[in-house]
């Protein structure tokens, strides 16, 4: 393995660039789809964007999403054909190429020509393919651009038009009207889902009109009030509640008579009573000034009106009224009259709601009930495509019918018809292309009859699985419930034309359902199938050429159609791979936005049912809102959120899938995107992964740096067998992730994933390799180095082939630096099978280790608790619970650990709960208080007096009765509260437990342990000189101590007594400042006093040569000068080569360089020592 630099010095997102570069110079993602060529078939459904805009958070976490899917089923054994799509139809790009050109309306598109018209748009389609595919690449997501899927393509209009001629036969496609949202600004219909996609809060005029009823004695009127002036001069009836009472009122004042529901009346105007003159006449004038007002149905002195009958809402069903305006008085034999329906509420307006078919979806559906209109027949549409009133409204012609609104309501007043008006502002929908208000019109259309199906439709839903399941089971179920017949055709121009060609007297239709089919009846040949390339195709009349010929239909289809064919269309069935789409249909896996609940998995459902009888997908992950980091709505025009592209420089893209994988976005719920939180991911994530690789590669490295065997992992099999009980652990640990992930994975469930690793990470790196730092640094011997190495090296390369799908860039730059030391490993990571669960995982070691951390999480905080630093020594802890495995556990192979890492000399196990511990029970009133009610307060009070005993049976059994009341083990809290010996102080003994566990520590001073403590500020302080030193952890240095005290006995006798330690926490020994060669290397040094009442100085240098001058003398006769040449000649050398010369002759080496001096025969240890430790060891030996 290569050699890596410190955390600081490494950049995520240049290592991600380098592996951008290698992935595309080995075709990467190419080859795992050759590979896995012959393995079954998972099927995705990639939405298709479109690519008249860039990418933003939403797309990359929907890819993310998809991508962490589609490459974990690769590595599971699986071929993931992945192929990005496009919608290229539709409203988005024409509504661009309607602002470029400068297009107002239809007639504009008709003047420039259709063909031009179209070309334009196709121009547009693909302007940001390379900005989408740069950041879909960037992100990490593998995925076929060069082999995508276009909704323009005629492979894929055939498929449309096949789907389509299959609803036709199955009679589920009709013609008719339909009130549907309008967009005046793109002049076309929106389905539902457009139509509630662009709500603002705007300020709209509310009227009253009044309708004068035929006939009635009193002369009275209907009132009736809208929101939408500008529908009155098309209005064909008035519909009341036939369940409601209404009230026929007199105005006191003004004598006027109005009908409206009884619970309404406090909605008419008030009046204030006229002002007598001297005479005793009203002031008439003044009268007419006064403005009616809209609060209460009294006013403060006078009532307003006098009730002159009451009667039900059946009873007026029938009675006609005089129109408003003479516009449609060719309609008045059967319009202007009394009609009813549910749809009337009373929370709002009068009880009475004005009907104008035309501009309603109520509207329309009642007068068609009521024989004001026919179906399909004589329903006048007095609004035009551009939302400006026909010829037929004669006052109004060609106004756009908003800015009517003022001027119809003057005309109201003119004629003495207006009640009441004001305005109010209220939720309104807007176009979402053009921004222009929706208005709501009938629209002649093409319908699938949705209806018809949808209890199939409710069946199949049933059949999927969703993630979060809640949006199935509610939002759209419930779509599902309240489905609609589909309006699925547009009067536009860029879009699949529907395949419908009609004869004149509309009494003949041909469905195509294939080019071929289209080829064959017209004999023309057909190459695109866009508007402007088949318009001009006509079929002859099968009746005979007196009837003439078959046109299409001008109309195309909604793109949501498109879309919703993508399962068959995108590989062109049923004209080819019919194989692939019957063995695999329905898809697997489709991922998208909430919002598309309403939209593509709608159209999804719809469709396959429809032609299929089979749900589209089986397994769908819907995802929530990215939200700027105010909760607002994410905006380029507000910058409040930071670019993609920033993020990923700055912290890479595998920090950012990380981030938004990790977020309750993946359930459904909306993200409030901060850039912190990536920086949070990079911080708790990858920085503790890198640096648990960094630690195994610089140990690793170390070995071949001390001239042992390179390193090379031991057989996993004979790891697993490892006595060390970390190794156990670690091992077991990690075939739970494994198992962990895998299960999540195959419940789809990714947003769980990522807090197990962070606690597994967290495990591995302050546990595992925390409490075995000296076995992996070499300091328990060679053999028990490297399996604890191998043990370090497998556990990491599991770990990333388990989080490669999550993390693509980070597990491939560790993986290429792993696969060095294992021969026949694969050539990249996401060519590698997920791992298996191999092994034992051994619940019991996993459990005892957890506990084992509590317990040091407990005692860490007593120490706190009474100013103990882990540096002062402790004598005795003892561990109470009643698990005598768990206890056999923690003072047998776990107890070494306990007690190096709290610095406590002994462990006393104890499984009697009772001796240092009194129990007391506490009725839980959050849970008991809705339970029991007025019962609590006897029950409580038998709680808090259990005794021991009962607490005890309590606990065995799981369940109590008291006071004819059964309590479980969730109804009363059981506590221990900590219970010193006797003659023991809180201040020598102290205690903390959590759930069955109780940590008790001795806090009594112990001078025996004095120089234990000592000891551990001297190894304390030389551990941060080499942090200031900047020396890595694998980096040789050697130690020396020098006593700044005037007596140095005291600092000589602990360092006699604690050598061990020392040797052991230092890896090598410290040696006395007397022993520094002169020529030796500092790197650093420093002074330190009153540590633990002693002052002392450390300097740390560059292993030195040291030389034994009398066996030199001896070696070279006698002879001082060759004595000391050569020594000058052993310093000059490279130390690192002399060392590894020694090596290599076994600890000999013949030195005959020298000029003028003899060949002499070196023997390491004896004339030479290559540190100042082996000298000093050798000469103490000696002694």
């Amino acid at each position: 393995m290569e050699d890596v630099c410190e955390g600081k010095d490494f950049s995520f997102p240049d290592q991600e660039e380098k592996i951008l570069s290698w992935w595309d110079k080995v075709d990467a993602f190419k080859t795992q789809l050759e590979r896995t060529k012959d393995l079954p078939e998972y099927i995705f459904y990639d939405g298709p964007p479109f690519a008249t805009g860039l990418p933003h958070y939403g797309h990359i976490l929907a890819g993310t999403i998809k991508d962490i899917v589609t490459r974990y089923q690769s590595m599971t054994g699986h071929h993931v054909t992945r192929r990005f799509g496009w919608d290229c139809h539709g409203l988005p790009v024409e509504h661009e190429i309607d602002q470029k050109l400068g297009i107002k309306s239809r007639e504009d598109v008709l003047k420039m020509g259709i063909g031009n018209y179209n070309e334009e748009c196709r121009g547009i389609v693909q302007r940001y393919v390379g900005e989408w595919e740069k950041t879909v690449v960037r992100v990490g997501r593998w995925i076929d651009f060069k082999n995508d899927y276009k909704t323009m393509d005629l492979n894929f209009m055939e498929s449309v038009w096949w789907g389509f001629a299959q609803l036709y036969q199955k009679g589920l496609v009709y013609r008719g009207f339909k009130v549907m949202p309008y967009s005046t600004g793109c002049k076309t219909p929106l389905s539902n889902f457009e139509a509630n996609s662009n709500y603002k809060e705007v300020p709209d005029p509310e009227i009253m009109v009044s309708f004068p009823v035929i006939d009635d004695p009193d002369g009275a009127s209907f009132v009736a009030w809208t929101t939408t002036p500008w529908t009155l001069p098309s209005n064909l009836a008035l519909c009341v509640n036939a369940n409601f009472v209404y009230v026929k009122v007199r105005n006191k004042f003004n004598g006027k008579v109005y009908v409206v529901a009884e619970s309404r009346l406090g909605e008419l105007p008030v009046e204030k009573a006229k002002k007598s003159l001297p005479d005793g006449t009203a002031n008439a004038s003044e009268n007419a000034k006064a403005k009616p007002k809209s609060s209460g149905g009294k006013s403060k002195n006078v009532e307003t009106y006098e009730i002159l009958d009451k009667f039900s809402g059946a009873s007026l069903v029938g009675k006609k009224y005089v129109p408003l305006f003479d516009y449609f008085k060719d309609f008045s034999e059967v319009a202007f009259k009394v009609v009813s329906d549910n749809y009337v509420t009373d929370d709002s307006g009068t009880g009475i709601v004005h009907c104008a078919p035309a501009f309603g979806e109520d509207d329309y559906r009642v007068c068609l009930e009521n024989g004001i209109i026919n179906k399909g027949e004589n329903l006048v549409v007095a609004v035009d495509d551009d939302g400006c009133f026909t010829e037929r409204i004669v006052d109004f012609s060609k106004r756009y019918v908003k800015d009517a609104d003022k001027d119809i309501i003057q005309a109201v007043k003119e004629k003495d018809r207006l009640v009441k008006s004001g305005s109010f502002t209220h939720s309104y929908p807007f176009c979402w292309r053009s921004d222009t208000p929706l208005i709501y019109r009938a629209v002649p259309s093409w319908f699938v009859a949705v209806e018809k199906i949808k209890d199939q439709l409710l069946e199949n839903n049933k059949q999927t699985y969703w993630v979060p399941d809640f949006v199935k089971e509610k939002r759209f179920h419930n779509w599902l419930e309240n489905a609609r017949d589909w309006a699925v055709s547009r009067s536009r121009f860029w879009g699949t034309p529907l395949p419908l060609w009609i004869s004149e007297d509309g009494e003949e239709i041909v469905v195509m359902d294939s080019v071929e089919k289209l080829e064959k009846l017209s004999g023309a040949k057909v190459t695109d199938l866009h508007r402007h390339k088949i318009d001009h195709i006509t079929i002859p009349s099968s009746r005979g050429p007196e009837f003439g010929v078959l046109r299409r239909v001008e109309d195309v289809f909604d793109c949501w159609f498109e879309s919703g064919s993508m399962p068959h269309a995108y590989i062109h069935y049923p004209f080819e791979n019919v194989e692939l789409f019957e063995k695999n249909f329905p898809g697997h896996f489709v991922a998208e936005g909430l919002d598309q609940t309403r939209g593509w998995f709608y159209t999804l459902m719809v469709l396959s049912t429809a032609l299929f009888g089979k749900p589209a997908f089986r397994n769908l992950i819907c995802n929530g809102l990215v939200l700027a980091e105010d909760g607002k709505k994410m905006s380029k025009r507000l910058r409040n959120y930071p670019p993609p592209s920033e993020v990923i420089n700055e912290y890479g893209a595998d920090a950012l899938r990380l981030y938004i994988i990790n977020s309750p976005v993946v359930r459904a719920e909306p993200l409030r995107f901060k850039k912190d939180g990536v920086y949070g991911v990079v911080k708790d994530v990858f920085l503790p992964w890198y640096n648990a690789y960094r630690f195994l590669v610089q140990n690793a490295k170390r070995l071949e740096i001390e001239g042992l065997a390179v390193f090379t992992p031991i057989d996993q099999n004979r790891l697993q067998k490892s006595s060390n009980v970390l190794d156990q652990w670690i091992n077991s640990a990690t075939q739970s992730l494994v198992h962990f992930v895998r299960q999540e994975m195959d419940a789809y469930r990714l947003y769980t994933v990522v807090p197990y690793l962070l606690k597994f990470l967290d495990n591995l790196t302050n546990i595992y390799v925390r409490f075995n730092r000296k076995r992996l640094k070499g300091r328990t011997g060679e053999d028990d180095c490297r399996t604890a190495l191998s043990t370090l090296y497998y556990v990491l390369l599991t770990a990333c082939k388990a989080m490669a799908s999550f993390t693509p860039f980070f597990t491939e730059v560790l993986y290429q630096n792993l696969r060095k030391v294992s021969a026949g490993s694969e050539e990249s990571i996401h060519y590698c099978r997920f791992p298996e669960v191999e092994g034992k995982r051994g619940d019991r070691i996993e459990e005892s280790v957890n506990r084992m951390m509590t317990i040091i999480d407990l005692a860490r905080n007593i120490r706190e608790r009474h100013n103990k630093p882990l540096k002062t020594p402790l004598k005795e802890m003892v561990i109470v619970h009643p698990d005598e495995d768990f206890l056999s556990d923690i003072a047998g192979k776990l107890k070494e650990y306990v007690l190096e890492e709290l610095n406590v000399k002994s462990l006393v196990p104890c499984s009697d709960t009772l001796k240092y511990a009194s129990l007391r029970a506490e009725p839980d009133f959050s849970v008991l208080g809705r339970k029991l009610g007025k019962s609590m307060g006897i029950v409580a009070k038998e709680v808090k007096s259990m005794s021991t005993d009962d607490i005890l049976a309590f606990e065995k059994a799981g369940e109590i009765t008291i006071a004819s009341h059964v309590l479980k083990l969730s109804d009363i809290k059981i506590t221990r509260e900590f219970r010193p010996p006797n003659n023991v102080s809180l201040e020598d003994i102290d205690a903390k437990g959590d759930g069955d566990v109780l940590v008790i520590l001795d806090l009594r001073r112990d001078d025996s342990l004095l120089e234990a403590g000592i000891a551990r500020e001297i190894v304390n302080r030389i551990q941060k000189l080499r942090k200031k030193a900047a020396l890595e952890p694998t980096d040789a240095v050697e130690v020396f101590f020098k006593s700044l005290d005037k007596g140095e006995t005291f600092s000589k006798e602990i360092l006699e007594s604690q050598e061990q330690y020392i040797r052991e926490a230092l890896g090598s020994p410290l040696l006395p400042a007397t022993s520094l060669p002169r020529h030796a290397i500092v790197l650093a040094e420093e002074s330190f006093h009153g540590i633990s009442n002693i002052s002392f100085a450390i300097t740390l240098t560059r292993p030195a040569l040291v030389f034994d001058t009398d066996a030199l003398l001896t070696l070279n006769g006698g002879n001082d000068k060759f004595a000391k040449g050569l020594q000058t000649y052993l310093l000059s050398r490279d130390y690192q080569n002399l060392k590894t010369e020694f090596q290599q002759g076994q600890g000999k080496m013949k030195v005959s360089s020298i000029e003028g001096q003899p060949e002499v025969n070196l023997v390491l240890g004896k004339h030479v020592f290559l540190t100042a430790a082996d000298y000093f060891t050798a000469t103490k030996r000696c002694a």
